[in-house]
């Protein structure tokens, strides 16, 4: 059977992939402890849960205008309006079935065949295949030697005359690291300097620890924001990953053209699920805080555990649910190998740092108990001490 080389040129998203190996493991009978997938181990919000309900008994079965319900746009708008100050009407906001999606559209309608778009790395696995995916071309600018924070002068040898965007993820997946207020600024500058596009996913912006503080790049430099597209949604600051919600909001223009793109798509995203979303923005800042708590406690634990590993170190992230760690002073200083070999001794799954143009660490995920952290580290310093024998 021939397949398309598009299709054959897509790699496999390394999250899900490893994700999908331990839950099979799982299934088996194995005592698996997953740290790949991004996903909170938290209930829906009961005022999610309940505005579902309600529009079930409502009837709310039938499709939606493909940009999504009025009720949940305005209260997108709401709540950027409330929490950052800004000020966006219905129009400039498109809800789709995740964020995923919304990050395809953007790239769809702004990415021709050669452009290039700047990705900081590490970077989100799926970033560079959704690029590919619309013909574009990656310029990667490595941030590990600078403290996981872009300097100008990288970001200014990235840019070149095929330069349309720059993709910007803070807080960051997979590092956790948050971009301070004169890193936003310097990349707004030579975003409208360039004349350049900026795709802003701040889908984990709900989840930082003191002292860092969540940078919306439009606070910063307000001149900035007929240029870009921000990326937000309810699966990871409300648990509600299956629910498949996500929201962009723009420039009218560039929403109108995902909308266009998205009409042949999905046409729009579950009308229940939308419904469930309203719930979650409208009603759940408790639950949000309570989560947000017990990540930063958990955040403590599996940091201090790792960094008593001999041969692993990891710096404390300052916002998302992930750690980076760092595996190349160990026995195995293959990202790859090491993942490998740690899920089949000790069925402990960890994404390798190769996925996220960072070889040589390995992400965590500590969006699970406090019991499953300790034992999981528990089993991965068992692993690395039994290399050395």
């Amino acid at each position: 059977m021939k397949f398309s080389k598009r299709i054959l040129n897509i790699a496999p998203s390394a999250t899900l992939s490893v994700s999908a190996a331990a839950k099979n493991m799982k299934a088996e009978g194995k005592p698996v402890l997953s740290f790949s997938a991004g996903e909170p181990d938290f209930g829906s919000p009961k005022s999610a849960n309940d505005a579902a309900m309600e529009a079930i008994k409502r009837g709310e079965s039938h499709y939606t205008l493909n940009t999504g319900i009025i009720e949940l746009r305005q209260a997108v708008c709401d709540y950027y309006k409330n929490r950052f100050g800004l000020n966006y009407t219905p129009a400039e906001v498109i809800v789709a079935a995740g964020a995923k999606p919304l990050l395809y559209e953007a790239m769809q309608a702004l990415v021709d065949d050669g452009d290039e778009v700047v990705l900081f790395a590490p970077a989100w696995v799926s970033y560079v295949e959704q690029l590919h995916m619309a013909g574009g071309v990656e310029k990667v600018v490595d941030t590990m030697s600078t403290g996981l924070i872009p300097t100008k002068e990288k970001l200014l040898e990235a840019i070149g005359p095929k330069t349309v965007g720059i993709i910007v993820n803070s807080p960051s997946n997979p590092t956790g690291a948050i971009y301070p207020e004169e890193t936003m600024r310097m990349i707004a500058e030579i975003a409208i300097e360039k004349d350049l596009w900026i795709i802003f996913d701040e889908i984990y912006e709900r989840f930082t620890y003191a002292p860092a503080k969540h940078v919306n790049i439009i606070n910063v430099v307000p001149e900035v924001k007929d240029r870009v597209i921000i990326i937000n949604g309810v699966s990871k600051a409300y648990a509600m990953t299956g629910w498949r919600i996500g929201y962009a909001l723009g420039p009218k223009e560039i929403i109108a053209k995902m909308a266009t793109l998205q009409t042949h798509l999905t046409s729009n995203a579950s009308s229940i699920a939308q419904w469930a979303a309203y719930g979650a923005i409208t009603g759940a800042d408790e639950d949000v805080e309570r989560m947000r708590a017990e990540f930063e406690k958990r955040r403590r634990v599996i940091v201090d555990m790792i960094n008593d590993i001999p041969g692993l170190k990891v710096r404390e992230p300052e916002g998302a649910f992930y750690v980076f760690a760092d595996v190349t002073g160990c026995p195995v200083p293959d990202d790859m190998k090491f993942c490998e070999m740690l899920l089949k001794e000790k069925y402990v799954a960890a994404v390798p740092g190769t996925a996220f143009f960072a070889p040589g660490y390995i992400r965590l995920s500590y969006a699970c108990s406090m019991e499953n952290i300790k034992e999981g580290m528990k089993r991965m310093k068992e692993f690395v001490e039994g290399l050395k024998k």
